[in-house]
Order: structure tokens, then C-alpha cells, then sequence
């Protein structure tokens, strides 16, 4: 009989879809992972572990560390998790070929009490009005580590840009060039086989909308934002992935690529493309849990450069 064990936060319908449709299945057996402390060196009983709220519990995040150790299978993988972020992908996405605006990552606001003036010595004071130009105006600041459109600005002027960061407080921002797309595309993505491109309207927390027509979308368009959802996933070792593009003149632009817990909810997703997640979730993590599948070391760089390049 092999384990899945499922984490979860406040979500529930696709936590509960895709365990359901696991043991719906001859031979498997899903449940909810309950843990209240950890024991060095424990054996995990999950062959695979589908992670859906660690990012926001860090004792949950240092529990899956040692159960994909010890040899289970955790869904996304806990050590990407730790060691990505917004910009990082951004770049990787870029040495791929994947076209993506211009990007800057900008020093801290503020820090923790314990940072002084020594600490900061390496860094040179935001020559703004060159940076700026680099990204040109209007463009976007948003923070490095984030999501759910939390602390995402459009910047008109210089001086919006350091009244923004100065309410920044101790998050790492961005500037990013403003794409004023002519279509927007949300792709989710499960393993490195399985993606579904469909046309997003972005909303600010949460209110974004998946349109239900597959067909609205252009196929050149949706073959492209496919491949680059495919790859990047690979590259970077995500089983579960929603990556977002933004299309201007047939250039599908990557926007946001690296959305560790994304948006699986019915509420979101409905009918059209409900389904579609929690099967190929459900069969992605039973594949793993028979193949008896191993997460990559974060350490992999030789993997990585090679597969980057190809």
C-alpha cells in the first residue's frame, strides 16, 4: 500500500479533491499529515508528501526537510522553497531563452536591529534615476519574496518609486519593466508533463479570474506559454506550478514564474479547469509514489547548468 500524506492549511477543496480522488484508487492511501514534534533521524511513513501550507509554518517547512532526507517525496520540494525567489527566477528564466522584462532587485529599506552602518558597508546608495531608466517608466515595484499581489505598486515618476520603497520597511523589492500586454496567460503546471495555459485577468488579492474557454486564447500564444511552463519547471524542480505571462506583440513575456502554493481552489478554477488540476495532481503524486522517487538536493547545480542549457 503506498502513503500520501496531504498538508494543508485554511484550504479545502483541493486538498480534500485529490485526496479523494487518491483513494478512490486501488492501492493507495491518502490522509492528512499530523505532526507536534520531530524527532532527529525519524522514519517518515509517506512515500509522498504534498505540501500546501509550509511556506506560511516554519516548523512545517523543517519537518518536510528531514522527511525528503529520510527519502519521502514532498511535493513542492522543501529546499527550492528556501533557496529560490522572485528574482532568481526571473534570471534563470532568462538564461533559458524565456524572454522576461527588464528587472532590477534593489538594496533593503530597513533591516533588523542588529544591522548597522558596518554591516551595510559594501553597499552604494540607489542611484534611482538610473535605475529607472534602465526599466523605463511606468514600471512595476514589487517585492522579491511575495505573492498574492501584496506590495505591488505601478511606478509613474522617480518620486513615486523612493515614497514606495521607503514604505517598503524590511521587504527586498524590485523594479520591473511595465508590460501593457494585449493578452495575459496563467498556466498551471503539474510535474514536467501536464500544463494547462488559460487566459487570467489579474485582480489584486485573490480576485483574479480564470476565463473558462480554453479556445479564447491564440494557440501559438498558448504552445509557447506551455513549452516555457514545461522547462522552466524542470529546471527549477517544481511539481506544482502556476506560472503567469504576459503577451505583447506575440512576445509571451514570463511575469510570474515561481508560485510555490499556487491557486488550486474550485472557486478559482471552477468547472472548466477543477478537474484537470486535481487529476493530474492526484495521478503526478501516485506516479511518484510507485517510481519510489527521490527530490533533488538544492545542491544540484551540475543538473541544473546542463538542463539550462539545452
Amino acid at each position: 500500500m503506498y502513503r500520501i500524506g496531504i498538508m494543508r492549511g485554511r484550504e479545502e477543496s483541493f486538498p480534500e479533491a485529490v485526496m479523494a480522488y487518491i483513494n478512490s484508487k486501488k492501492g493507495f492511501k491518502c490522509e492528512w499529515v499530523q505532526v507536534g514534534g520531530t524527532t532527529m533521524g525519524e522514519t517518515n511513513p509517506f512515500h509522498v508528501i504534498m505540501d500546501r501550507i509550509s511556506h506560511e509554518v516554519p516548523y512545517y517547512q523543517v519537518y518536510l526537510k528531514q522527511a525528503s532526507m529520510r527519502g519521502t517525496y514532498v511535493v513542492n520540494n522543501p529546499f527550492w522553497m528556501n533557496a529560490d525567489d522572485k528574482f532568481f527566477g526571473y534570471s534563470l528564466a532568462q538564461s533559458m531563452g524565456i524572454p522576461v522584462p527588464k528587472t532590477v532587485v534593489l538594496p533593503n529599506r530597513q533591516y533588523i536591529d542588529d544591522i548597522n552602518e558596518k554591516s551595510l558597508r559594501n553597499l552604494w546608495p540607489i542611484d534611482w534615476k538610473a535605475r529607472l531608466e534602465e526599466v523605463g517608466l511606468p514600471c512595476i515595484m514589487k517585492p522579491a519574496f511575495g505573492g498574492g499581489w501584496k506590495s505591488v505598486h505601478k511606478i509613474e515618476t522617480i518620486e513615486d518609486a523612493i515614497e514606495k520603497w521607503n514604505e517598503s520597511g524590511q521587504l527586498t523589492m524590485m523594479l520591473q519593466e511595465f508590460i501593457e500586454w494585449d493578452d495575459y496567460i496563467r498556466c498551471l503546471t503539474i510535474g514536467w508533463k501536464h500544463t494547462r495555459p488559460i487566459r487570467y485577468i489579474p485582480r489584486p488579492m485573490g480576485m483574479g479570474e480564470y476565463v473558462q474557454d480554453l479556445s479564447v486564447l491564440k494557440p501559438e500564444h498558448a504552445r509557447k506559454a506551455a513549452e516555457y511552463s514545461i522547462r522552466f519547471n524542470e529546471v527549477i524542480g517544481y511539481d506544482m506550478n502556476a506560472l503567469e505571462y504576459a503577451v505583447k506583440d506575440d512576445v509571451v513575456y514570463a511575469i510570474d514564474i515561481t508560485n510555490y502554493v499556487c491557486d488550486m481552489d474550485y472557486k478559482s478554477l471552477k468547472d472548466a479547469h477543477f478537474g484537470w488540476a486535481v487529476e493530474h495532481m492526484g495521478n503526478h503524486c501516485m506516479e511518484l509514489a510507485k517510481k519510489g522517487a527521490k527530490n533533488l538536493p538544492t545542491a544540484h547545480w551540475g543538473s541544473l547548468r546542463e538542463l539550462v542549457a539545452r
